[in-house]
């Protein structure tokens, strides 16, 4: 079968294998998105004059039929078609005859590709959102119900001070917050529209690209064509800062966890079922979900290097390569999302130990504890300090295992209320509610 863009030359075998590539495999998941663009497009081809009302009626029928087959999963790219561009416009054609050609009018495949990708991304963010918001809801609820559970603090990893449970759990959550932050900049980013810049150089039939911006829940437009090809790319690059920054918290906290859960620590334990065994030594519960988990994020924190080393070279314009992207961030989306998922999953089951710090080895998380009841009493800190260290190393030290810490963020002084509040102004700022109703009115009116 002849391509969309194929005049009298065939192309050698091997060359379309090779520039192919994986193209059609991850454009699968593309291909709702694709139909959403061109339910839009046509819209506003319509609009303009550039389609009769009685095409566009037949167009957007067909086009939410093709709709509803890829939601039931009867939708497939042919062996012999290039990619899912060129899948839905044969379909259309043969469909429903002339109209299906014109679908194309006014737009390259350049710019249709970028909108398939900006839809599709904005689709994955949000559900990266709504996975972290889980797991940053279950910390916060872990935090408050183990915040009087004490365990001990390290730094380099040596016994320091004490801290609890309820700072650990919470520590996290507000990391995800944070991670959040990054998030977002990506979102507004990624909402923007490049619809209507064509090959990276604009039209010159007179396209409404604000009508298509309404239309698609995009927020504003790309609005330089030549920016709006360079932003793919670019796009990739600040998405997978945003994917690495809750890949390295959920890195950290499986660290955490596969030592707490060795019996050096002992501090958290599971059921029997969410840990695996030795093929040799009957005695092991290892924590395989969180090894994984860790070697999974430790890979997506490579991310945005990946992406930066695949376009740092390119000049303005289209360029081939790019395409490659789509093997960066299409499983990296998936693989997040699973982290999270499988997180929030041992946590809900996870059991910690009230009585760390009954054992000796943990007395000396109390010497600054003990250095500051001295220095309340009217001691001089550099004489208190000595004063502890001298009992410390003559085996005399005894200390008081109350903790009193009532400043804002520590022990007895969490402030997960703020923390919560400030994620829940965070999620609303994403307005995802307003790119649901646009796609819903695109595909149902």
């Amino acid at each position: 079968m002849a391509k969309i863009w194929q005049k009298s030359v065939t192309v050698n075998e091997l060359v379309e294998n090779f520039t192919v590539g994986r193209d059609r495999e991850f454009d699968l998941q593309m291909a709702a998105f694709d139909v959403l663009g061109s339910l839009a497009h046509t819209q506003m081809l319509e609009s303009v004059g550039l389609m009769s009302n009685d095409d566009l009626q037949a167009v957007q029928q067909e086009l939410k039929k093709i709709y509803r087959e890829i939601h039931e999963g009867n939708f497939t790219i042919a062996a012999e078609v290039e990619d899912v561009h060129s899948q839905v416009e044969m379909l259309l054609t043969q469909r429903i005859g002339d109209a299906g050609k014109k679908i194309h009018s006014g737009r390259s495949r350049n710019d249709q590709v970028l909108v398939d990708l900006k839809l599709f991304f904005r689709h994955e963010l949000q559900q990266v959102v709504e996975e972290t918001d889980k797991l940053f809801r279950l910390l916060i609820e872990l935090s408050e119900k183990h915040k009087d559970v004490l365990l001990p603090g390290y730094t380099h990893l040596q016994i320091a001070m004490p801290s609890s449970f309820g700072l650990w759990f919470g520590a996290y959550a507000e990391s995800l917050a944070d991670d959040l932050e990054m998030v977002l900049a990506a979102w507004k980013i990624t909402n923007k529209n490049p619809l209507g810049s064509a090959a990276g150089y604009g039209s010159s039939f007179p396209l409404n690209r604000t009508l298509t911006t309404k239309l698609l829940g995009f927020d504003s437009l790309n609005y330089n064509v030549v920016y709006a090809q360079m932003g793919r790319g670019k796009t990739e690059r600040v998405i997978a800062q945003a994917l690495s920054a809750i890949a390295a918290t959920l890195a950290k906290m499986a660290m955490d966890q596969a030592l707490y859960l060795s019996q050096n620590f002992a501090f958290v334990s599971y059921p029997d079922t969410l840990t695996t065994g030795s093929s040799i030594m009957p005695h092991k519960k290892n924590p395989d979900v969180w090894e994984i988990m860790r070697g999974k994020c430790n890979r997506l924190q490579a991310l945005p290097n990946d992406v930066a080393m695949m376009t740092t070279n390119l000049p303005s314009g289209y360029h081939r390569e790019l395409q490659l992207l789509k093997e960066l961030l299409f499983p990296a989306f998936s693989d997040l999302k699973h982290c999270l998922q499988m997180a929030a999953f041992m946590l809900q089951n996870i059991s910690v130990n009230a009585d760390i710090l009954n054992d000796p080895k943990y007395s000396y998380l109390f010497s600054v504890e003990e250095v500051n009841r001295l220095v309340l009493s009217g001691v001089p800190f550099r004489d208190a300090y000595k004063q502890v260290g001298l009992a410390i190393e003559k085996g005399e030290f005894n200390p008081d295992k109350h903790v009193k810490h009532t400043h804002e963020g520590s022990i007895g002084n969490l402030n997960n209320k703020e923390i919560t509040v400030a994620m829940d102004k965070l999620i609303k700022s994403f307005d995802f509610e307003k790119v649901e109703r646009a796609i819903n009115d695109l595909v149902n009116q």
